[in-house]
């Protein structure tokens, strides 16, 4: 089978379709939907959006140097694309759909309350790429449902929420489970065992 041959473009997916909360005051709050995101550093948590310059957004979080990524899932899909194809300049976003802004932890941007995860960061450098100006954050604090914790085994079952990703212009659930981290190796290690008995 071939290959087809594209022009150099943006086809790392799925990826993420998140809702940036941002803004100090009740006045400024806005939201931004922001799929180019993701994790930079383990060692301080470290994370990244990218903004146009000309979005709404981009000058809120320039002044405040922080902002809130807030998961999204399959209730939240039609504010995520609301979100993400109106401006804040003209639409009080939150009003319009209906999420409810919370105070933060740490930072003066507010929470998604309806969000399952939401994800606190400080700016620590904005870089200038092009299209895009990246926004490389510390992770200050991480709010989560305590509804999504399974309180005997301890693990955050976050893909209960019906998490919420984009791909190539269209919105997905995540799909089936495939594996956990490791099991590539954990088969390596039953059939070493099988084949020494």
């Amino acid at each position: 089978m071939g290959k087809i041959v594209w022009k150099p473009g943006t086809m790392i997916y799925p990826v993420p379709a998140v809702l940036v909360s941002c803004g100090s005051v009740r006045e400024e709050y806005n939201l931004v939907t922001v799929s180019w995101t993701g994790t930079i550093c383990t060692t301080p948590p470290m994370c990244y959006i990218s903004l146009r310059p000309e979005r709404h957004s981009f000058g809120i979080i320039s002044r405040n140097m922080d902002y809130v990524i807030n998961l999204t899932t399959e209730a939240l899909a039609w504010a995520t694309d609301w979100c993400g194809v109106n401006s804040g300049s003209k639409h009080d976003k939150f009003r319009v759909t209906g999420l409810t802004p919370v105070p933060a932890s740490v930072v003066k941007a507010p929470l998604v309350k309806e969000s399952p995860v939401n994800i606190e960061c400080i700016v620590r450098e904005i870089k200038e790429l092009g299209t895009h100006h990246m926004f490389i954050s510390e992770v200050v604090a991480v709010n989560a449902d305590e509804d999504l914790f399974d309180s005997d085994s301890g693990v955050f079952r976050l893909n209960d929420s019906k998490p919420l990703c984009y791909l190539h212009g269209r919105y997905y659930l995540t799909g089936k489970f495939a594996g956990k981290f490791g099991f590539s190796v954990e088969k390596k290690k039953r059939k070493k065992m099988r084949n020494a008995r």
